[in-house]
């Protein structure tokens, strides 16, 4: 509790209230379209820039060095942000501070993620046989803040800018503090190459060619991550511009979103241990393709709420059972690089999103996002298909 979930819960609640309430503070004060997708653009391309370097580094300094370092730095960079927006409420500053915080705290956050996972991944090979039921918990905490992050920033914003970015700027410093508890992963202190970078890359791809049942999963999720991408790029034009609801209704659909992940993470948990890892993910993967499907033609903001809420439950099933893979796969002295890889793949599509979105009139989202939701189920279908007799996952 002390050395991974309490970490992990402060983190990932600072995480998740900058992830989403950068492109809300966008909107709210440009109330343009093109700049809100441009800021989740911004949030995301620097984080896979950083994947490379946070990989390789978190192998040879350790978990709690790098998740300490990166926490307080994002902490130092947000207080700074918070200033800035109170002696410059609106204008070019303004607007120049948040798209500068968005790529910040985006190179940061992805250096503590990487290092909250290893030490998570290392939690479950201590758990054995039960693995998934740590990666559950873990993924629990990760929903839990993203159902209360989102909101939360939602009605600091209401009081104002400085405010809700000085309400994350305590979360980090706190899961800085609590970094400190985490066990170290290797010699903190290890010397890291020039090359650590394009090295780190290297070798996580090189070990998920190794693992097709990886390889396969990652391909589904990644594809899978572009409808729902350009779902959280396109979320506050949808529902401030299309349905007319307020800036706080955007963050109230992902917050029940995630409050109904948090559920089904819950029932998957049993569910693996009854059924295994394949029919539970196959299972996921068919709901998460029909309800993105009808998320695209939904008629009003409340089955809209309910579609996306839908599709990330059965998201968040199918990502059990790919933290439950990785941390049974992957070599422990090359975790930290095949993380890195396998995340940076699964976050491509992400900033394609926030560009699809600025690109696209806001009448015709609708249609970009069914073309996107086809391929998650043709995407989907397919890997699950060339998964059904594979050991790793019948185990």
């Amino acid at each position: 509790m002390r050395s991974i979930y309490l970490p992990r819960t402060a983190d990932a609640l600072a995480f998740a209230m900058s992830t989403y309430g950068i492109p809300l503070l966008v909107l709210a004060t440009t109330r343009s379209a093109a700049l809100t997708g441009a800021a989740f653009a911004l949030e995301w391309i620097p984080r896979l820039a950083a994947f490379g370097w946070a990989g390789s580094i978190v192998d040879r300094c350790g978990a709690s060095a790098v998740f300490f370092r990166a926490s307080l730095g994002r902490a130092l960079a947000l207080a700074a942000g918070a200033v800035l927006l109170h002696l410059h409420p609106s204008g070019t500053v303004a607007t120049a501070t948040v798209m500068v915080l968005a790529a910040t705290t985006g190179v940061l956050t992805e250096f503590s993620y990487i290092a909250a996972e290893t030490a998570g991944a290392a939690a479950g090979r201590r758990a054995g046989t039960r693995a998934h039921r740590v990666q559950a918990v873990l993924l629990g905490i990760d929903q839990t803040a993203t159902m209360t992050g989102p909101a939360l920033a939602g009605l600091l914003l209401l009081a104002g800018p400085s405010q809700m970015l000085a309400v994350i700027t305590v979360l980090s410093l706190l899961a800085a503090l609590l970094a400190l508890r985490t066990p170290p992963s290797t010699v903190a202190g290890a010397h890291v190459p020039k090359d650590a970078k394009s090295a780190g890359l290297i070798t996580g791809w090189l070990t998920i060619r190794s693992l097709p049942a990886l390889g396969w999963l990652v391909t589904g999720l990644t594809l899978s991550n572009l409808a729902i991408g350009l779902l959280q790029a396109a979320g506050p034009v949808i529902v401030v511009e299309y349905f007319g609801q307020s800036t706080t209704a955007v963050g109230l659909v992902w917050s029940a979103a995630a409050a109904a992940t948090l559920l089904a993470v819950t029932i998957c948990r049993f569910a693996i241990d009854r059924l295994g890892l394949w029919p539970v993910g196959a299972a996921c993967a068919a709901l998460a393709s029909l309800a993105c499907l009808a998320a695209a033609q939904a008629p009003n903001y409340l089955s809209y709420l309910v579609l996306v809420a839908v599709l990330m439950a059965a998201e968040g099933g199918m990502t059990v059972v790919l933290r439950t893979l990785r941390s049974r796969l992957i070599p422990p002295e090359q975790f930290g690089s095949t993380l890195s890889a396998t995340i940076l793949i699964l976050l491509l599509p992400f900033p394609v999103a926030g560009v699809l979105t600025a690109l696209t009139p806001p009448d015709a989202l609708g249609h970009v996002i069914a073309a996107c939701a086809a391929l998650q189920a043709l995407g989907l279908f397919c890997a699950f298909h060339r998964l059904r007799t594979d050991p790793a996952l019948r185990t």
